[in-house]
């Protein structure tokens, strides 16, 4: 017990414990639709191109939040009308704006020579330096995403899974592309301090694609995918204090742990099925009356 107790004498540990069951929650809910929509990659290039956006902001003297969650609302703006109206894809899409934004970024880096803000927290996450402050606004957002995701589930599922028909049934689909945007981008900017641009799309990818290996209906895969992405979120915040390990890296490495373990067991399951299924196949065959058949020396006998 002292593994779980001794942590919780901190209140940093309780803070940080706070915001990684969030921001875990809130990465397995998004990253559902960032799967079936074939975007896994948007998680690691949207946050490259927020990167540029925190920087931007910081020049101009804005606030964190407003200057890079605009930034990266308008970037998966961006990216969404250019995979669908240009037949790019969106790998591409991705692939061209964000690395330009970030490109943008290290620009404004290199040429500021009194840029003196230290970005190492926004890269690899700093998890245990957030503030009151970072809690409210993650729990705010977690709050309007689950809240938006539940009022417009239908529209959101249908112009995840078939968006021209769904424009033929009435969805509007812009709209509903604009507030996805709108949530991946809140989502990508509180996660960038909590495990850092370059563990952002691991954690957005793997609660979902564990809880997909585990059922084929999308309610609880939606449900599923949530609780695992919280519940990593927590676990790999006792594990970076045991191991004394950053803390973004523990949460991603015990989701990989997760999802290897899930894939060998329904993996298992899914080929004693097989077998059964052959084997019981076989059994019925087995017991269907057949011709006996003929010997060869007998056809050769008839023959003659």
């Amino acid at each position: 017990m002292d593994f779980f107790t001794d942590p919780l004498r901190y209140e940093f540990f309780q803070h940080g414990l706070i915001v990684a069951t969030l921001v875990g929650a809130l990465c397995g809910l998004m990253g559902v639709y960032i799967i079936l929509r074939k975007m896994s990659y948007i998680g690691h290039g949207l946050s490259h191109s927020i990167f540029g956006g925190a920087v931007v902001a910081y020049v101009l003297n804005w606030n964190f939040y407003i200057g890079a969650g605009l930034w990266g609302f308008l970037s998966a703006l961006l990216i969404n009308a250019t995979a669908r109206r240009r037949n790019l894809g969106a790998d591409a899409a991705i692939g061209i704006v964000t690395t330009a934004s970030f490109a943008l970024g290290v620009a404004i880096i290199s040429k500021e020579r009194t840029f003196t803000r230290n970005f190492e927290a926004a890269l690899f996450g700093n998890i245990l330096g957030v503030t009151r402050q970072d809690i409210a606004i993650i729990a705010a957002v977690f709050a309007a995403v689950l809240l938006a995701v539940f009022l417009g589930y239908r529209q959101l599922l249908f112009t995840t899974f078939d968006p021209e028909i769904a424009r033929v049934y009435g969805v509007r689909t812009g709209w509903v592309d604009a507030a996805f945007a709108l949530a991946l981008a809140a989502t990508v900017v509180v996660s960038m301090n909590i495990v850092g641009v370059t563990l952002i799309a691991a954690a957005i990818v793997i609660p979902p694609s564990t809880a997909r290996l585990m059922t084929n209906s999308f309610g609880p895969l939606v449900v599923l995918s949530t609780l695992i992405g919280a519940s990593i979120g927590a676990i790999g915040m006792f594990l970076s204090f045991e191991f004394d390990i950053a803390s973004g890296a523990a949460i991603v490495l015990l989701g990989m742990a997760v999802f290897s373990v899930v894939f060998a067991v329904t993996g298992l399951q899914h080929w004693l099925q097989r077998r059964s299924h052959l084997g019981g196949a076989a059994a019925e065959g087995s017991e269907r009356p057949r011709h006996a058949p003929v010997p060869v020396g007998l056809m050769a006998h008839d023959d003659h």
